[in-house]
């Protein structure tokens, strides 16, 4: 956008405690099996605008201090005695923070869509995990003064809730409902070390125990073969955008009246959804578990995020039934989601070899909301949602298909973005399984399904057996 952008970069150095080695954490092998099946950085990237009067000697000075208060941005791979890959925290270094002028007589709209172009390209640009420090940071000059600031996470240090805490660290987003400090938060290399002790492994087996008996009679994938090998405009994986206001509404007033919050509520919706658009139910899902409720782990700069598996049955019964069944369904998986996964491939490839073919579960469903979850509690649990509320809201929904993806080891990744005030969607769909057709209604389904449950606890799934 601009070819005369001028570049310059301030090295930053910092110093910490906490270095050393350790094996790598169940979190971080979760992260780098994600990384080999898709083939995706899963870099975490986004712009931010700069308060006015902020310098660059104040930001390398809040970048300097980041990362030597936390070793875990310290962290690159090495190799073990084993010649396998592990952690290693050092003690001191230097970062670039990454200055870019852009010229005077840019329109500031330009300098911002030049902003979020660059967090977005940054998301896709791989790290060297054994030499690339896990935090990128570059500053946005024009006129003369910082207008914005790109902040680039590698995953395999960081998941939702410890992008969010960092964020907070800078001054990027408040955290309102941030806990005091605990002094038992566990730090990366210390975690790496303790999932290799018995009372951990105890938990791992516990964990794999549960995802057997979610595993054992699934059919090869979720969703059936492909048979639109073309998919959509002659590409099978598309992602795209969701928004409903009017679901959000809907939601909380579902949450309100079913005593419950607004995820399990989401997560019995959505499986309703798609059990209107595709006939799959019970649904047998992945859901994305934050870990976050054990102890040590709340404050934790780590990765801790796990799939955990779940089996909800929208079948012949009512959305409010299905928000039981989803709530009780959730809290098991929330429970068993904390694993070692080559412990789990190996429980995997057991039961294909007992049932006799390969099966695995091909839905993915991550609420990814840490920023605005707390306001959608609130909101359920203050004034009472009116009819009239959802329909004036009802014309804001949208739906867009923003391109291609080259693959896709699921059939349907469906993520809650943290967005407010709405039921935001980021959806990847595998359109050699299903029919552009289906994946809309499943999506508008979304909308659908709470609006129609709002205020009718009796309202029927309509999906008979």
């Amino acid at each position: 956008m601009f070819p005369q952008t001028a570049e310059a970069q301030v090295l930053v150095p910092f110093a910490g405690p906490g270095a050393g080695t350790a094996p790598l954490t169940w979190g971080q092998l979760a992260i780098m099996q994600d990384m080999r099946e898709t083939g995706w950085t899963h870099n975490v990237s986004g712009a931010h605008p700069v308060p006015a009067g902020v310098t660059v000697a104040e930001v390398a000075a809040q970048l300097g201090d980041l990362m030597s208060r936390h070793p875990a941005l310290r962290m690159r791979l090495g190799t073990d005695e084993h010649g396998e890959p592990c952690q290693v925290v050092s003690a001191a270094g230097e970062v670039a923070l990454d200055v870019l002028d852009v010229p005077d007589d840019a329109d500031p709209a330009d300098v911002a869509k030049f902003a979020y172009e660059l967090g977005h390209a940054r998301l896709l640009a791989p790290y060297d995990l054994y030499r690339d420090w896990s935090v990128r940071m570059a500053v946005i000059r024009h006129r003369g003064v910082l207008v914005h600031r790109v902040l680039t996470l590698d995953h395999l240090v960081v998941d939702g809730t410890a992008t969010a805490l960092l964020m907070a660290d800078l001054g990027l987003v408040d955290l309102a409902a941030r806990r005091a400090p605990d002094p038992r938060t566990v730090q990366l290399l210390d975690l790496g070390r303790r999932e290799r002790t018995p009372p951990l492994r105890r938990v791992s087996d516990r964990a794999v125990r549960h995802w057997e008996a979610h595993l054992r009679t699934i059919a090869p994938t979720t969703f059936g073969e492909v048979t639109n090998p073309a998919g959509r405009h002659g590409r099978r994986f598309w992602h795209g955008r969701f928004s409903s206001p009017a679901a959000y509404l809907a939601v909380q007033a579902i949450a309100r009246r079913t005593r419950t919050d607004t995820s399990r509520v989401l997560l019995a919706v959505i499986a309703v959804a798609v059990g209107r658009a595709t006939g799959a139910s019970p649904l047998t899902a992945k859901l994305i578990v934050g870990n976050r409720f054990r102890p040590g782990f709340a404050e934790a700069i780590a990765p801790l995020s796990q799939n955990g598996v779940l089996t909800v049955d929208a079948t012949d019964t009512t959305v409010d039934e299905v928000v039981v069944r989803a709530r009780r369904a959730s809290v098991a998986a929330g429970m068993y989601a904390y694993y070692d996964p080559v412990q789990l491939a190996e429980a995997s490839a057991r039961l294909d070899d007992e049932r006799g073919y390969p099966a695995r579960v091909t839905c993915r469903i991550n609420d990814r909301r840490v920023v605005t979850r707390q306001a959608a509690e609130d909101g359920a649990r203050a004034e009472e949602v009116t009819p009239e509320q959802i329909r004036r809201k009802a014309a804001e929904t949208f739906l867009v298909w923003d391109g291609t993806l080259d693959h896709l080891p699921e059939q349907a990744f469906i993520t809650v973005e943290d967005q407010p005030e709405t039921i935001f969607l980021q959806v990847i769909f595998d359109l050699g399984c299903f029919t552009e057709a289906q994946a809309e209604a499943l999506l508008r389904g979304v909308e659908e399904v709470a609006v129609e449950a709002a205020f009718d606890p009796a309202a029927p799934t309509r999906i008979a057996g």
